[in-house]
């Protein structure tokens, strides 16, 4: 899994590059710009002929950011590119470090003409304006901006720099690439100032930075490409948030054993599904057990009203059914590895009473429980607190208004600062958290955070979070905690949306439910067996 790091852990990590390994500065500023300038190559299809005949402006700031843009220049000339490089501060307000990396371009603009140096914003202006560029570089804030709130506005020169790539990018072809990541962007909220540079393509250093993900962020952003410059891993142990990727995907999905029978490949009982005068919410009971049954749990019993068993054996042949009884339902408790629990349950007062006696009884707070939708809704409801109970291994999976509902907080106070309030709310309630969205986020009560980003909008459908649910429960059941039950299902869930249809805004749940095994097949690199 890919470490994501907030700013100041960035920051960190960059001191101990510097302090413990003793990789200079001037070394790591000149493997930005050098890495910068081999992924810009590939972008325009130039890995052999290089860049010539390509013309790129640069724009710079005063810090580290600025200093990569130095290296860059240098690199593009080498490449045979023609380069417009702006100054928006002074060059005598630079760094010791930045003034050396100018001073080596200033030196190639002595002996070539296909540099051309502005010191300023207002020296710039009538000449760029003129130009038509293939490439327009933003090297001027990094991740050094730090935003309190979406659309903070920007001070000048850093404004007026700003608004010049934007104009530029909007009259010209040309594509724009952020350095590190878009200036005006946030690298830990992802809060964006007013303006903030739209990018194409960022150039990240070393590391994902969680304002990638977040808020303004992914809009920003453009395709993200790493640079490596010689920051190792073993660095960013402290990281908090980790990407989720295909082999944690793969290493959390527990493969049956060639002896197993089907009570050791996971036993796994959901509590869903309701049924009135009103209304029916039978198909959330068979969203859920069918998706568990395709992700491979070995068996499954649903809990439903005696009516709808027949409508279930139907489309789900292999699940057993029992009633609502609580003393059938603490039974099934007892025999099961893991218990999902709230698809489509109902929300009637006796509903709610059912949902927080049956959390209450010893025998299901020792399982694996995943609650979703209205055992959730229970939760937050009658005075119940989760605070107060002590369960062997829980998973919450709201969507942000379900969330909402459980804190007390306004959706948009939890969009503001997603990562921040759920390892909060997961550290104060002892348990884990899956706060679904695009990314979601898996949050467990030690502050560790899984990201997920797979995926795309074709699960922004009914149905698809009675999917998840069911995943979870059949990857916990195998074996996994639900942490990582959460995470790994979640990328197989998005995996499963990207695959179900090459329409996004077409797919439906049970598109989604049958490309399941194609996601498993595809991460497990496991050829479909000939008709």
């Amino acid at each position: 899994m890919l470490p994501i790091l907030t700013a100041e852990e960035m920051n960190r990590t960059d001191r101990a590059a510097i302090e413990r390994l003793h990789t200079g500065e001037t070394r790591l500023m000149e493997l930005a710009g050098r890495e910068a300038s081999w992924i810009i190559r590939k972008s325009f299809g130039a890995q052999e002929s290089g860049l010539e005949g390509l013309a790129f402006l640069i724009v710079c700031g005063k810090g580290n950011n600025g200093g990569d843009g130095f290296v860059l220049a240098r690199h593009l000339l080498n490449l045979g590119a023609d380069v417009d490089l702006v100054l928006i501060y002074p060059s005598d307000t630079l760094s010791e470090l930045n003034r050396e990396g100018l001073t080596i371009v200033e030196a190639y603009a002595a002996d070539i003409e296909r540099i051309r140096i502005f010191k300023s914003h207002d020296e710039a202006l009538p000449f760029v304006a003129e130009r038509q560029y293939d490439g327009i570089v933003d090297a001027i804030l990094g991740t050094g901006l730090r935003l309190r709130t979406e659309g903070d506005e920007l001070k000048n020169p850093v404004k007026q720099a700003v608004e010049l790539i934007n104009s530029i990018r909007e009259r010209n072809p040309a594509i724009t690439i952020s350095l590190d990541l878009p200036s005006g962007l946030d690298a830990t909220s992802g809060f964006a100032s007013s303006p903030a540079v739209q990018a194409d393509l960022t150039v990240c250093m070393a590391y994902l930075k969680t304002g990638f993900l977040f808020n303004s962020g992914p809009t920003l952003s453009g395709e993200l490409h790493i640079a490596e410059i010689s920051i190792p891993e073993f660095l960013v142990r402290h990281a908090a948030c980790h990407l989720t990727d295909r082999e944690f995907a793969v290493e959390h999905f527990l493969l049956r054993n060639p002896d197993g029978a089907k009570h050791k490949n996971g036993k796994l009982f959901v509590i869903a599904g309701s049924q009135n005068n009103k209304s029916s919410m039978l198909g959330a009971s068979m969203l859920a057990a069918k998706a568990a049954i395709n992700t491979g749990a070995g068996y499954v019993c649903v809990s439903l009203p005696p009516e709808l068993a027949g409508p279930l054996h139907t489309y789900a042949p292999s699940a057993t059914v029992t009633g609502r009884e609580i003393e059938s339902l603490l039974e099934k408790a007892s025999w099961a590895d893991a218990i999902v629990m709230g698809c489509g349950l109902g929300r009637e007062a006796e509903t709610i009473s059912l949902v927080q006696k049956l959390l209450t009884e010893p025998v299901v707070a020792s399982k694996k429980l995943v609650l979703d939708a209205d055992a959730l809704f229970a939760l937050s409801h009658g005075g119940f607190s989760l605070d107060t109970l002590n369960f062997h291994d829980i998973l919450l999976t709201p969507h942000t208004g379900e969330f909402s509902r459980l804190t007390g907080l306004s959706v948009n106070e939890i969009q503001t600062d997603p990562l921040e309030t759920i390892r909060r709310f997961s550290a104060k309630n002892k348990v884990n958290l899956l706060l679904k969205g695009n990314p979601t986020c898996i949050a467990d009560p030690s502050g560790r955070v899984l990201i997920n980003n797979s995926g795309t909008e074709a699960l922004s459908v009914a149905g698809t979070g009675d999917l998840l649910s069911g995943m979870i429960g059949a990857l916990a059941a195998k074996g996994i905690d639900t942490f990582h039950a959460g995470g790994a299902a979640a990328w197989f869930h998005g995996r499963a949306g990207d695959l179900a249809n090459d329409v996004s805004s077409l797919v439906s749940s049970e598109d989604v439910l049958q490309a399941i095994h194609a996601a498993i097949r595809e991460a497990f690199d496991i050829e479909e067996l000939p008709e």
